[in-house]
């Protein structure tokens, strides 16, 4: 295929997904949003000032950076994940690409551009919301952006692992909700790791949605309970994994042929 063919063939798959996430907006945005409120609502007005200061920021202007990370996550992951099965069981299309020439990586890239940018989007209305909670200050806007769009990629890469190998719908829904809730929750958007017993700061070492919280964080106040390096390194490392293990799956086929 010339550039012009992969063009077209990207641009085709980004705008299917593109157009149904604005298209069902009250599903895919407005959820989150309202979400969001809650958490700002308990955690900012209701137990922010009995909970005080952690490391000398209020505790509001501490979890705001961490809720905006879990909404990202969250949307990312099941953007891709959900888009791809239902392109593999529903209406699939997903045959029509696998016969074309369209090689594979222009097949990853139309997918995870989708869960990118429903991700991002979601990021960016769920800060204009904290807006209402606390005041933000950016110590490092480059980082926040780094971090913003690493995590967008890096969980709709994971997601379309998960589309890939789903044969049913349940198979879409229990990953965020016995795998992905729990990192999320356990990755340091309510607390501190410094808090944590021995056994539990450990655990939460290994969880990769830490890193991606504290780096997200330390945009914002210039804090964070690891080096950025450090947990910039990390997650480079588990996005090269991905992009391959996604490559290999849509290369081999795997999941795909019925």
């Amino acid at each position: 295929m010339n550039n012009k063919e992969l063009w077209i063939s990207f641009y085709t798959i980004v705008r299917k997904d593109v157009v149904r996430i604005f298209r069902i907006w009250v599903q895919t945005f407005l959820p989150s949003v309202v979400t969001s409120v809650l958490y700002f609502l308990i955690f900012g007005a209701f137990l922010g000032a009995r909970i005080g200061d952690i490391n000398g920021f209020p505790y509001i202007s501490f979890v705001v950076p961490g809720l905006v990370m879990l909404a990202v996550v969250t949307n990312s992951y099941s953007n891709t994940s959900f888009s791809f099965f239902t392109s593999k069981f529903f209406s699939r299309n997903i045959d029509e690409i696998l016969v074309s020439p369209t090689p594979p990586w222009v097949l990853l890239a139309g997918y995870i551009t989708g869960g990118v940018l429903r991700g991002l989007v979601i990021g960016v209305l769920v800060l204009l919301v904290s807006l209402f909670f606390t005041h933000l200050t950016l110590i490092d806007p480059a980082l926040i952006l780094f971090f913003f769009i690493l995590t967008a990629l890096i969980f709709s890469l994971a997601g379309l692992v998960n589309g890939i190998y789903a044969k049913t719908i349940d198979g879409i829904n229990i990953v965020p909700t016995f795998v992905l809730a729990p990192l999320v929750y356990l990755g340091g958007v309510f607390y501190s790791v410094s808090a944590l017993p021995d056994f539990w700061r450990t655990l939460t070492y290994i969880n990769p949605v830490f890193y991606l919280i504290n780096g997200f964080r330390h945009g914002f106040l210039g804090f964070s309970d690891v080096p950025v390096l450090y947990s910039i390194s990390v997650l480079l490392a588990i996005t090269l994994a991905l992009v391959i293990i996604n490559l290999y799956l849509l290369k081999k086929g795997l999941g795909l042929k019925q």
